[in-house]
Parts: C-alpha cells; sequence; structure tokens
C-alpha cells in the first residue's frame, strides 16, 4: 500500500526569517532532505504532498479541561472554561480541542485569531493551502510514564506523557523540570525517566542540567538531532499527533463543486434519460390524445346513425352505449354481444344513409329495428351488408309502401343463436 507523503513546513516568529521544510510519510519516514527558503520555495517543493504547518509554540497556549461536551457544544463550552488562564479578551482567541486523553481531560490549543490570521494569509499568498495548522510544541511525542524535553537555542518544549505540556524560553531543562513540580516529589522521583532532543550544542551547554537531573530522577536519555528540531517534529505531526487549529471558522469549507465533481457524467446521464423520458411521455399523450379523439369521432359518427336526431356532443360513450341499451329494452348488463350487433347494425345504416331508423329494441339477443327506407332493394343492402360480417344475420321481417317510401321491420342476431 502506498504510504501518505506529507509536506512539514516550520514557520519562524519573524516574517522575515527563512521558513524550513522537510518531507516524511506516515510512518515518520524521511522522504527527502530538509529545505529552507522563502514560502514560494516552499510551493514548489509540495507537490502532490499534504501539507502540514507548524507555527510558533511561543503563540499558542496549551492547556488540558474536563468537559463532558462534544461537537459544536464543545466548542462553544471552551472560552468559558478558559477563560480565567487566558490575559486576552475571549472574542480575540481561537480555542481548538484534540483527542481527549486517557484521563477524560481534553488537550486545548489557544492561539490569537490575529496571528492565526496573518499565518494563513502568508500561505495563501504563496499558494499555499495546508491541510493541518499545529503548534510546533506538539511536535514532542509523548511517551506513557516519561517526562519528555526538546531543547531548541533557548526554547524549551515539555510534557510529561499525560496531561501536562507547555513551551517555555529563557530558563534551563532543569528548572523548567523543577516549575513542572517534579523533582522533590518523592512519590513520582523513582518512576520518572527524562527523554531529551537537542542538538550538539545545546547538549554540550546544559551538561550540567543533565549531570543534576541525573541525580535527581531515574534516568536522562539524551538524543542528539543532527539535522535540528524540525525532523523530530515532523515525524510526530505526520502520524496525526497535536492539535489542528484549522477548526470552527477556520475548518475546511465543504466545495459542494468538487463533491459533486466525480458524479458531473452520472448527473449528465441521468439528466439526459430524464429529457428522453419526459420526450417519450409527450409523444405518448399526444398519439393517445390522438387516437382517443379519432376513436371519439368513429363513435359520435356510428351514434348519430342510431340517434340522427341528436346532436348534442357526446362526452360519456359508455353512458351513451348505457342508454340506448336502455332506450330499446337491454339490461346495461346485458351480454357482451348486444354492443358488437349494435356496432355492426350501425355501420350498415351508415352505408345506405337513405334509411332512417324510426325505432329499435333489443330482445334475447335480437335487435328489431324499424326503418323507413326509400325502396325495398335499400334494405335489401342493409341485409347484406349485416350478413357480410360473417357473425350477425340480419332477416327482413316485413315491408310495406307508404306512399313513396318503405317501412318495414329487420331483426338482427348473432349467427346460431
Amino acid at each position: 500500500m502506498k504510504m501518505a507523503e506529507f509536506l512539514v513546513l516550520r514557520l519562524g516568529e519573524d516574517a522575515a526569517n527563512p521558513v524550513h521544510w522537510i518531507a516524511v510519510d506516515d510512518r515518520g519516514t524521511r522522504r527527502g532532505n530538509p529545505g529552507s527558503g522563502t514560502l514560494e520555495d516552499a510551493a514548489a517543493a509540495v507537490g502532490d504532498r499534504t501539507l502540514i504547518v507548524l507555527v510558533p509554540a511561543s503563540e499558542a497556549l496549551t492547556f488540558a479541561v474536563d468537559i463532558p461536551a462534544k461537537g459544536s457544544r464543545l466548542l462553544a463550552a471552551l472560552p468559558y472554561a478558559l477563560e480565567d488562564q487566558v490575559a486576552d479578551d475571549l472574542e480575540n482567541l481561537h480555542f481548538a480541542p484534540g483527542k481527549r486523553y486517557a484521563s477524560g481531560a481534553i488537550p486545548v490549543a489557544v492561539v490569537a485569531k490575529r496571528s492565526l490570521d496573518d499565518w494563513l494569509s502568508r500561505l495563501r499568498d504563496a499558494g499555499l493551502s495546508p491541510a493541518s495548522v499545529v503548534p510546533e510544541s506538539h511536535g514532542l511525542a509523548r511517551t506513557p510514564n516519561t517526562l519528555s524535553l526538546l531543547v531548541a537555542d533557548d526554547q524549551v518544549f515539555f510534557n510529561d506523557g499525560a496531561d501536562m505540556s507547555f513551551a517555555i524560553s529563557g530558563i534551563s531543562p532543569s528548572e523548567v523540570i523543577g516549575a513542572a513540580g517534579v523533582i522533590g516529589d518523592e512519590q513520582s522521583e523513582a518512576s520518572k525517566d527524562i527523554l531529551v532532543y537537542c542538538d550538539a550544542a545545546v547538549n554540550d551547554r546544559y551538561e550540567k542540567d543533565w549531570a543534576l537531573l541525573r541525580h535527581e530522577l531515574a534516568s536522562v536519555d539524551v538524543n542528539l538531532l543532527p539535522d535540528g528540531i524540525l525532523p523530530r517534529l515532523a515525524v510526530t505531526v505526520a502520524s496525526g499527533e497535536g492539535i489542528n487549529l484549522l477548526q470552527g471558522r477556520y475548518g475546511p469549507k465543504t466545495d459542494m463543486a468538487v463533491m459533486l465533481r466525480p458524479w458531473r457524467f452520472a448527473a449528465i446521464f441521468l439528466l439526459a434519460l430524464g429529457f428522453i423520458g419526459i420526450i417519450g411521455k409527450a409523444a405518448d399523450y399526444y398519439r393517445l390524445s390522438a387516437e382517443k379523439t379519432a376513436l371519439q369521432q368513429q363513435f359520435t359518427e356510428q351514434y348519430r346513425v342510431l340517434r340522427p336526431n341528436d346532436n348534442s356532443e357526446v362526452v360519456d360513450p359508455v353512458g351513451a352505449v348505457n342508454e340506448l341499451r336502455r332506450s330499446v329494452g337491454a339490461s346495461t348488463t346485458a351480454a357482451p354481444v348486444f354492443l358488437p350487433l349494435l356496432t355492426q347494425l350501425a355501420e350498415a345504416l351508415q352505408e345506405n344513409s337513405e334509411a332512417v331508423v324510426e325505432s329499435a329494441s333489443y330482445r334475447a339477443g335480437a335487435i328489431d329495428v324499424h326503418l323507413n327506407a326509400p325502396d325495398v332493394p335499400t334494405l335489401d343492402k342493409i341485409v347484406q351488408a349485416v350478413n357480410a360480417s360473417g357473425r350477425f344475420s340480419a332477416t327482413l321481417k316485413s315491408a310495406n309502401s307508404v306512399g313513396d317510401r318503405v317501412k318495414s321491420q329487420i331483426q338482427v342476431r348473432e349467427k346460431g343463436a
């Protein structure tokens, strides 16, 4: 599995001084030699690595508080929990919690908003976008039941392996241990070991301090840093230790465009499918509307043959058929032969429009129609048209001349009925 790589960049207290950086992976392995220069030089060295920025410990205080709250409630409660321990007004400070200690206390980094804004502005102007901004003192790893010191020039980073950590300038390592309340504590002396990180010059300068501490405590293990303190700090923060100041209002903003970018082709495809579906539905609706109109017109034409004097619009074809069936004495729940029989008769009459229906009745599966026709041949054509269907048969029951017209009775029924 490919290791995640980071570029750890250390900012100095003075913006005019060079910055320092080193590339490491998430297992603490160095991926290059330390570098120094301007922020623009550092930007060229980042490449595709994740950027972690270390800011001066003198600008960030670290506290431990015992608050049961989590998430947004914790962020809201921190300023008031630490109000008595900070000198500046709360509205001028940024509070960032870390991972809860085994004791239950939560470490909190406090930094002036003005300082954090300045660091981020400088980084942004150089084209740098950090994933984490961590106080450099948090690069001193915690070792349970062990005091850890990192000495650089006149500055000392300290943690007791549990809840206490701080950075202080201008005093010696032995004075730092004394300020931490370790020397003279009879219950803890025998169980305390000290792990020290420093360069060769610092080691020589504080040789007497190491001798004093070895006399007071169990052991003092001095580790020399030939390339300075940055590689040591980088190993710790690359493994995920330390409090990231980029929380709350400084936290990463959700970029919807970036989140949706991997789905853009799927979204386009779905939109296209939806558009095609809408067009298909519209085409189906148009086709069905046209078929409905044609069927309505066809039904109306046949209805007019049976009801030549009814010129009203046929809105409800089912109701019209039921009305016809009631008018000829048929039940609206009669056998399904009635409607096909009536349709066949209507077609025959439509082909011989000179004949006029005077009355019609339906019983026992047969329709008796009284017609007024111009002559007998017209009646014969109607009978033949019905018989030509193959399903129905028509019989001329009577024909009487009245003036120049012929009144007749034709009976239509299903063949074999």
